[in-house]
């Protein structure tokens, strides 16, 4: 008779964090005092700094597909997502935590390739999964809680953006949407994990006269109304400049697609979208890249009249 696959029913929450806990390894460093196997895991805070936490989820069935994903590349998405938010703030990352919600029919090859995924991606950026939580639920979930740090008084913000500020985004977009679409249509196996800016995002933070930023999670239209949220001000982008992937317009066209309405909803970026002030000492894309070390495009400016123009509308997203 064939060997029955092993399932997470078979181990209990005790073997699985302990299972947990031998991938992950001691937290580097000296930041952590306590890591995995206790009630919370315990973080050396230093003089002078400021934590910045951020929580967010990756859900089945909204998020990813088992089947359309390896189990491994959505649990490197699951941390990558998160530290996004850090390289929005401009942070430096210091350690994660995990709440695996899994079915007890899950295989633990799935389970442990999720670990694995997870871990990868919290070694390559400095970040060492140091606790969390297992729950059982009907479909799975991760959900994930980042910490960093950042120097006191320096964190990046949403908030502020003023009249006349320059908008800039890093890298290129659209290619996260276009791969998903592609994926969808074709029944093939997306592997695209996103590059969280964290160094673009500490050099922002040093910079003078940057007014907000906030990465590019739920597309460009969206997250730009998140930044200008609060005030009265509205912005003007020049499509001409939204910075694409080589080939992207050709590949939107054979697949019937419009280029900018994927580069301004499609979502999942996760690039940096930030405002600074016309007489900062640095505007220069040129020299924007080499301070940030990521291409650096010009797309418009921030201008009194209320709302958006040059973009499509809002359509769809993750998010309620």
């Amino acid at each position: 008779m064939p060997r029955r696959e092993r399932i997470l029913a078979d181990l209990g929450e005790s073997a699985l964090i302990q299972r947990i806990a031998r991938r992950a390894g001691h937290p580097p460093g000296k930041s952590w005092a306590l890591g995995i196997g206790d009630d919370a895991a315990i973080l050396r805070t230093r003089p002078g700094e400021e934590l910045v936490l951020s929580v967010d989820a990756q859900v089945e069935g909204v998020h990813f597909l088992f089947g359309r994903e390896r189990p491994r590349t959505i649990g490197r998405r699951a941390l990558a997502v998160n530290l996004s938010d850090l390289a929005a703030m401009g942070a430096e990352p210091v350690g994660s935590l995990l709440c695996l919600c899994a079915p007890r029919s899950m295989a633990l090859a799935v389970f442990d390739a999720l670990i694995a995924g997870f871990v990868a991606e919290a070694r390559r950026f400095g970040c060492p999964l140091i606790g969390g939580n297992l729950s059982r639920a009907e479909t799975a979930s991760l959900i994930v809680t980042v910490v960093g740090r950042c120097v006191r008084g320096r964190a990046l913000r949403r908030r502020g953006v003023r009249t006349g500020d320059l908008l800039y985004v890093t890298g290129t977009l659209g290619a996260a949407a276009l791969a998903r679409l592609r994926a969808d249509r074709e029944r093939s196996v997306l592997g695209r994990v996103p590059q969280p800016r964290l160094d673009a995002g500490r050099a922002l933070a040093r910079m003078d006269g940057v007014h907000g930023c906030i990465d590019l999670s739920d597309g460009l239209t969206r997250d730009l109304g998140q930044l200008l949220e609060g005030t009265s001000l509205g912005a003007e982008i020049d499509v001409a400049r939204l910075p694409a992937p080589r080939g992207f317009g050709r590949a939107c066209r054979e697949l019937g697609l419009d280029p900018v309405e994927l580069q301004a909803g499609g979502g999942e970026d996760y690039e940096l979208l930030f405002a600074l002030a016309p007489k900062s000492a640095v505007t220069d894309p040129v020299v924007l890249r080499k301070r940030l070390g990521v291409p650096v495009s010009p797309i418009g400016r921030v201008v009194r009249q209320a709302g958006i123009r040059g973009l499509p509308p809002i359509r769809g997203g993750h998010h309620y």
